[in-house]
């Protein structure tokens, strides 16, 4: 078997790799501002999957990470995709675990993603790493498909659980106030 090197996207001269991955393999269109929105902000949370002996990606994963309504350290994982010749050589769970880990280490308390309602692939995949539905989002994507949400929690690493809690907050988890007034109690998340 071939062995595979994973590596964190190093530059624009990925860009065009993760572009012709991403494109042959999943159905919702990407322009390239939305890959640099990712990339440039977020560079540690993506890898490439390359055969060794090649210089041709065969996996990539693309995620990003921040604060979500004041409350939540959340990673998000945007796109995963492997070229179907490299499939259930355990690229995908790799490359997930890779991004989890960076994520992990960054103060992350869930990681999110949503992956269209019938990939039983995709969601086989994910449910084995711990990804469980959160619910179902319908008609989420531009051909008129259904997503399932997925969510992973987070939990600290081994060497943040023996710490007392007023040690565990890092710049990443710092806690916002804000005023709530009576009608902020009236909106609806869902």
């Amino acid at each position: 078997m071939t062995e595979i090197l994973y590596r964190q996207y190093v530059g624009e001269s990925d860009l065009p790799h993760i572009m012709a991955l991403v494109q042959s393999e999943l159905s919702e269109p990407y322009v390239i501002y939305t890959y640099r929105y990712f990339l440039h902000q977020w560079p540690q949370l993506s890898f490439l999957a390359i055969p060794a002996g090649s210089s041709e990606p065969i996996g990539v994963i693309v995620c990003k990470q921040s604060m979500h309504k004041h409350a939540s350290n959340r990673g998000y994982i945007a796109m995963l995709s492997v070229s179907k010749s490299w499939r259930k050589r355990g690229v995908a769970s790799t490359l997930v675990r890779r991004s989890v880990e960076v994520m992990r280490r960054q103060g992350v308390d869930e990681v999110v993603l949503e992956t269209e309602y019938d990939n039983a692939p995709a969601l086989s995949l994910y449910e084995s790493l711990g990804f469980i539905r959160e619910k179902r989002l319908y008609r989420f994507y531009l051909n008129g498909k259904d997503a399932f949400r997925l969510v992973l929690a987070v939990p600290p690493s081994e060497l943040d659980r023996d710490l007392p809690h007023y040690m565990k907050l890092s710049p990443a988890h710092t806690i916002f106030s804000y005023p709530v007034t009576p009608d902020d109690d009236e909106v609806s998340y869902r």
